[in-house]
């Protein structure tokens, strides 16, 4: 489903309706969200700040980049593309479904404030729903995949690990289908995607796909929530 920049923005009451309920709904449709297992490996933090970064999909972008924009020791986030063979794509292209793009997020994130696999937990336990394949809530094709793209073998090995660990303890009633891939290059989306959530909350869409994400986020990670 292609999404239009110009989505509608609903009136204030019904806004404020759907937010009401943003906490009774689930951020991965697997009813009530509950704060997943924390990953075996990968939580311990550096001694000495630094940056390092993540690349993550799970459907629409704006959701992805609006949830790790709220979490603490999280620099930046970017919305772009990867996963695919077409070099420098358009939001056109990607949405195509045939450049073998998926719509990703770029997370620039501090190792002393936040580790990996707690970026991880998040993105498995609020981001998105890792269950569903080829297909994020209403956005469907193969460029709204769940997907982990890995920069280096450690963050393979963790992102493999902790599929494994939520897999083995049977978290999810349905099969983790999330692509862990390598990294080969990630292209900046259009002007217009960056901070989109940011910049429209009360576009409908985002207040129904999106803002429960950030909500749930609050809710299950305090300490890492930032306003």
């Amino acid at each position: 489903m292609k999404r239009q920049s110009s989505i509608a923005v609903v009136t204030v009451a019904v806004v404020s309706a759907i937010v009401a309920l943003a906490p009774h709904l689930s951020a991965t449709g697997n009813g009530a969200a509950v704060v997943l297992p924390a990953p075996a490996a990968g939580v311990r933090l550096v001694s000495k700040p630094s940056l390092d970064t993540a690349i993550f999909a799970g459907g629409c972008f704006w959701g992805i980049e609006g949830v790790y924009e709220h979490v603490k020791g999280v620099r930046y986030a970017e919305s772009g593309y990867a996963g695919g063979s077409v070099v420098s794509p358009s939001y056109e292209q990607v949405s195509s479904g045939d450049t073998g793009h998926a719509e990703a997020v770029r997370v620039v994130y501090d190792p002393s404030q936040i580790s990996y696999g707690q970026l991880l937990q998040i993105f498995f336990s609020v981001a998105h729903d890792p269950t569903q394949l080829n297909r994020q809530g209403p956005d469907h094709g193969t460029q709204y995949r769940s997907a982990i793209f890995y920069r280096t073998p450690e963050q393979r090995r963790l992102a493999e690990a902790y599929v494994a660990q939520l897999t083995a303890a049977k978290t999810f009633s349905r099969p983790i289908v999330t692509q862990i891939a390598p990294l080969h290059a990630f292209y900046l989306a259009e002007a217009y995607h960056q901070d989109y959530m940011a910049h429209n909350p009360g576009a409908y869409y985002i207040v129904v796909n999106d803002a429960p994400k950030v909500e749930h986020l609050r809710e299950q990670f305090p300490t890492l929530y930032k306003q």
